[in-house]
């Protein structure tokens, strides 16, 4: 059995969300279901904004009396300020406690047995081949790590994240821009469509029930190495752009009308001068969607 692979995501940081009311908060704001979340579970959600756009991304995690946010590093602190915005007289405090945690991605054969004295972990919800999450105490002692391979980089981890077509956000969508069925929430278990209201809630639902996705986060290969940033094109019309790149597989966000179209029309999707493909997945979804809500706006006979 191979050692299991481990990286400090150094880019992650934790909002702390404590109070009695910390759960009723949180419910009523999130794209997930938090009530009930077990102590050390975690539940992938968003922060929306009134027009359904995702402002932030995390994992909720339920600790103590209340919650920890592993959040972009860069936006905990603007994350802070928008839950506050809606705290009003809730007996709720809401920290940023970045500099108290280090957080560790851990994936591969062994990656669930492991288990650090210092540290929270859960089991990525996003997607099995994910592994585990830690949240590391940065003020304990005990802070070593054993029987996993060496060296592992964020470069081996977003590796992970492009074969598995899983996004990211800052790299992969942009936030403020992003719907979270573009966002792919829809399919990585990052949103509920069973809970009570939540700010954007009335979008998500309507994209859900009423709405083809015509936009997503999808995985695509070149026929040379990508690189990030560069537009998805047909012809000299750009119907993407690329985010994460692992050498000659990307993810991109991506028109899929557009390129099933120029599929079937057997025009070729370039981005950089190289030649790309959709992954097949991403389109027959799109293709089988697509022929559903057409179906359902026939009128019965």
């Amino acid at each position: 059995m191979s050692a299991a692979k481990l990286v400090r995501l150094a880019d992650r940081g934790v909002v702390s969300v404590t109070g009695k009311d910390s759960e009723k908060l949180l419910q009523g704001l999130v794209t997930n279901d938090v009530e009930g979340l077990a102590q050390g579970d975690a539940h992938h959600a968003a922060l929306l904004s009134p027009q359904g756009k995702i402002l932030f991304d995390f994992f909720v995690v339920r600790h103590g009396d209340g919650f920890l946010l592993d959040v972009l590093r860069s936006s905990a602190g603007d994350l802070v300020k928008r839950l506050s915005m809606y705290k009003l007289r809730a007996d709720v405090i809401i920290t940023d406690i970045s500099e108290s945690f280090g957080i560790e991605a851990a994936w591969g054969d062994g990656a669930t047995s492991f288990q650090r004295n210092s540290a929270m972990h859960f089991s990525d919800p996003r997607h099995s081949l994910l592994g585990v999450r830690h949240l590391i105490d940065t003020r304990s002692a005990d802070d070593s790590a054993t029987g996993f391979e060496a060296p592992n980089t964020l470069r081996d981890y977003d590796a992970l994240r492009v074969s598995l077509g899983v996004p990211e956000g800052g790299r992969d969508y942009n936030f403020g821009d992003a719907y979270p069925h573009e966002a792919d929430f829809d399919l990585l278990n990052g949103v509920s469509f069973s809970k009570g209201c939540y700010v954007g809630q009335e979008i998500v639902a309507r994209m859900q029930n009423k709405t083809v996705v015509r936009k997503r986060a999808v995985k695509i290969s070149g026929a040379a190495p990508l690189s990030s940033n560069d537009d998805v094109l047909i012809g000299d019309v750009a119907i993407g752009r690329i985010g994460t790149v692992d050498g000659r597989d990307a993810i991109a966000m991506l028109r899929l009308d557009r390129a099933l179209e120029a599929q079937e029309k057997h025009q070729t999707l370039t981005a950089g001068g190289v030649a790309i493909t959709v992954d097949h997945t991403a389109l027959e979804n799109y293709r089988a969607s697509a022929a559903a809500r057409s179906a359902a706006a026939l009128p019965s006979s």
